[in-house]
């Protein structure tokens, strides 16, 4: 009976697809006919690019491109199939596991997952600002909001300054403006920076061994004293305030470092300075992949969805030299790429995620 009514429901989700799919739908249907995809601030511009592509060449208007953060444009893909829901979520880190088990549990159960190339995360300061080679535990012991205290203990983080973190770094005050916890680049900010920093603490790696929960809470928790300012979803905002505050620095996407250069510069992580290829080869440790997420359901009733993840993929936008290298994109290496376009011709589901 509960699977009878399962397939009830899709089948009704995916008539109102189909209205919107011959154009008849009115407003009070919801019904659409172009394509929508919603999620991450740092696959915003690349999705954005793509579909004044798809439109110049296939004729029609833009599909339509939100910037809602990873897990924004995620809630939104998973609350069901049908005109009212995006066709793609944007995401800059891997879809979790609860994610998957929502989307799975409002009828999502055909999700492709499709890397579409790299990205780092970079520590920036406006271009005349003082230089910082950090170390992977400063970010914790800096950002943090609670460490570990003389006695052992943990205490709320009393660091004013970068050098009392780290003899080494400069004395400036710890300002650091980054993304909101509806973003990926908060997420991947947390799991490549922080959570590593923790584990090179003696008394937080103890933690980790006692109580992987008291671990994470510990690496995941930013300082609310004002060192850590969350600044929305826009990181070309971050960027701005940047060149506005001076002694600040942000936690921002390599692609909006590539087309700031002129008024800001990315500081080294254990000595590694962030580039294309410091990048795509995984050195520089901030490192992370990008991915659209498609609902197969919308594929071939959507018009032109299919199309649009091609061209996503296609040597012209996601290829070395393509036009999404231009705006910041570290491409994938040709094999993975070949790989990519196979999972999106086939439709392939994706597994649930491990965590």
């Amino acid at each position: 009976m509960i699977r009878t009514l399962k397939l009830a429901t899709a089948a009704a989700a995916l008539l109102a697809l189909a209205a919107c799919g011959d154009g008849s739908g009115g407003g009070s249907s919801g019904a659409r006919s172009g394509i929508w995809s919603a999620g991450s601030s740092t696959v915003f511009p690349f999705a954005t690019r793509v579909a004044e592509n798809f439109a110049r060449t296939a004729g029609g208007a833009a599909p339509r491109v939100e910037s809602l953060g990873t897990g924004g444009g995620i809630q939104a893909f998973c609350q069901g199939v049908g005109p009212n829901t995006p066709d793609i979520a944007n995401a800059s880190r891997p879809m979790k596991a609860s994610e998957f088990d929502l989307c799975q549990k409002n009828g999502v159960t055909d999700i492709v997952e499709i890397k579409i190339g790299f990205d780092g995360i970079v520590v920036a300061t406006a271009r005349n600002g003082n230089g910082f080679n950090f170390e992977l535990n400063d970010l914790y012991e800096g950002l943090a909001k609670e460490v570990p205290g003389p006695d052992g203990q943990f205490v709320a983080n009393p660091a004013k300054t970068w050098n009392e973190v780290n003899k080494g770094l400069p004395n400036q005050r710890i300002q650091v403006y980054g993304p909101p916890p509806t973003s990926g680049t908060r997420d991947a900010f947390l799991e490549l920076g922080m959570t590593p920093g923790a584990k090179l603490v003696p008394a937080t790696a103890a933690v980790e061994k006692s109580d992987k929960d008291r671990f994470e809470a510990l690496a995941h928790t930013l300082r609310e004293d004002g060192a850590w300012i969350d600044s929305g979803e826009n990181d070309n905002a971050i960027v701005q305030t940047l060149t506005r505050t001076p002694g600040s620095l942000g936690v921002f996407g390599y692609s909006f470092l590539e087309q700031n250069l002129d008024t800001v510069k990315a500081e080294t992580i254990d000595g590694v300075t962030p580039n294309a290829d410091t990048i795509a080869s995984g050195e520089y440790p901030l490192s992370r992949s990008l991915f659209i997420y498609v609902k197969k359901a919308h594929i071939g009733v959507i018009p032109g969805l299919q199309q649009y993840i091609q061209e996503f993929l296609s040597e012209g936008a996601a290829g070395k030299g393509g036009y999404l290298a231009d705006r910041g994109l570290i491409p994938l290496p040709e094999t993975q790429l070949v790989a990519q376009r196979a999972t999106a011709s086939a439709m392939t589901p994706m597994q649930r995620p491990a965590k």
